[in-house]
């Protein structure tokens, strides 16, 4: 079961990679360039979770909180905030060598936040980040291939159905956990 989890968590985590790719997938980048940038994501999706995972057991070591509740408000905070940043309007520019990176570090950040709580998710967190990096490298390709046939509002859709469904998953993972009882 928590294998699954996991595997929800990556899709979900995939679906701003996904959505903005959709929009640079519209100025015409070249296959070579798609598969450069969806392989840098996918690496970047691998090792922000592990960085945030030992960040994440200190922080843990010196709370006297539930680490399951940490789980559910980490989720919830990811979900609302990929939910609010669909509805910002931003100029989208063509991406550089430098923005390579800085695209694969910012649709990754959220993995990092997740590796925080990874070890109370689910104990195998090398197979964790490993689905980490292959759904967002899976969802960078296809949303970078697929960026001039579909439409903006769907990339805006997808991100907030990404969002939702983490905000479910920690409302789950709470009621699982029993943190109220």
């Amino acid at each position: 079961m928590e294998l699954l989890l996991v595997i929800t968590i990556a899709i979900s985590l995939s679906m701003d990679a996904f959505s903005l790719a959709l929009a640079y997938g519209t100025f015409g980048i070249q296959k070579k360039q798609i598969l450069i940038l969806a392989i840098l994501v996918g690496i970047f999706h691998f090792f922000m979770p592990l960085i945030g995972m030992n960040i994440g057991e200190l922080v843990l070591v010196n709370l006297k909180i539930n680490p399951d509740f940490i789980v559910f408000v980490v989720f919830l905070i990811i979900g609302i905030q990929m939910i609010i940043e669909t509805f910002k309007e931003e100029e989208i520019k063509p991406l550089k060598v430098t923005g390579f990176f800085l695209f694969a570090f910012a649709v990754s950040i959220d993995s990092f936040v997740i590796g925080l709580t990874l070890t109370r998710i689910y104990a195998f967190y090398l197979i964790s980040a490993l689905f980490f990096a292959l759904f967002s490298c899976f969802f960078t390709f296809v949303g970078l291939s697929l960026g001039n046939k579909i439409r903006k509002s769907t990339g805006k859709i997808s991100t907030i159905l990404g969002g939702l469904f983490l905000i479910i998953i920690g409302i789950i993972h709470l009621i699982k956990c029993q943190v109220f009882v």
